[in-house]
């Protein structure tokens, strides 16, 4: 899909929500840092509904859970990960730890819209997760978003563990969770590479359809959305 064929009604600029905004106006009326430090705290929450505490899920492969990263205890794990050549093919964020710590601060200093996450299961490190709200993201610019759509990038850590299903469990897991957690969602969506077929696969195999191959700036997309089913959304 060529981005400019779509309607400019239906794409959203990117901008903070009014939920958002609405804090920090909040904030202003007081002046003293503690009640902006919490409006911030508060915001950072409120745009993914508090991840955090969305808890673990059982699946086949064992008990997962997202756990929100901590740049000092996981910076190590995650560029040891990003450094794999088959992961640093679609990241490009191979390199000394600096380089996935500084990638993780961003997100994590930021307004909340991003949250880096370690996938575990029983309780062990395997995976990599940003779950993002896409209408917030740059995304939007490329293709038609809604209103609290979420999207997902992830990767799994070990070679052992990819090529045998588990990646499509995981991703299912996954957006049941954002779309039990994030009841103002309809949609959870993801833009792997085009030539990273067995991602696209593993979507596929995870109730994702394939919705358009979409450019962006340093890649071509496959465009992947699951719907919140109707028996979901009643």
């Amino acid at each position: 899909m060529n981005p400019t064929d779509a309607s400019a009604d239906d794409t959203l600029d990117l901008h903070l929500p009014e939920e958002f905004l609405a804090l920090f106006r909040t904030a202003g009326d007081d002046a003293t840092g503690g009640r902006l430090a919490e409006a911030t705290a508060r915001a950072r929450e409120d745009l993914l509904d508090g991840l955090a505490d969305w808890g673990p899920r059982d699946t086949s492969a064992g008990v997962f859970h997202l756990v929100p990263v901590d740049v000092e205890r996981d910076a190590a794990l995650v560029a040891r990960w990003m450094n794999d050549p088959a992961v640093a093919a679609y990241w490009e964020l191979a390199g000394p730890r600096s380089v996935t710590a500084g990638h993780l601060r961003t997100q994590l200093d930021g307004d909340g819209r991003s949250v880096p996450c370690l996938g575990t299961l029983d309780g062990v490190p395997m995976s990599y997760w940003e779950i993002y709200r896409a209408d917030l993201d740059p995304l939007a610019r490329y293709c038609p978003v809604r209103p609290h759509d979420t999207g997902v990038h992830l990767l799994i850590g070990e070679d052992a563990d990819r090529g045998r299903g588990l990646g499509t469990e995981l991703i299912r897991t996954v957006a049941d969770l954002v779309l039990a957690g994030r009841p103002a969602c309809t949609r959870v969506l993801a833009e792997p590479d085009v030539r990273n077929r067995s991602s696209v696969a593993a979507f596929l195999g995870a109730g994702f359809r394939l919705a358009a191959e979409v450019d962006l700036p340093a890649k071509r997309a496959a465009l992947m959305i699951r719907e919140r089913a109707a028996r979901e959304a009643s």
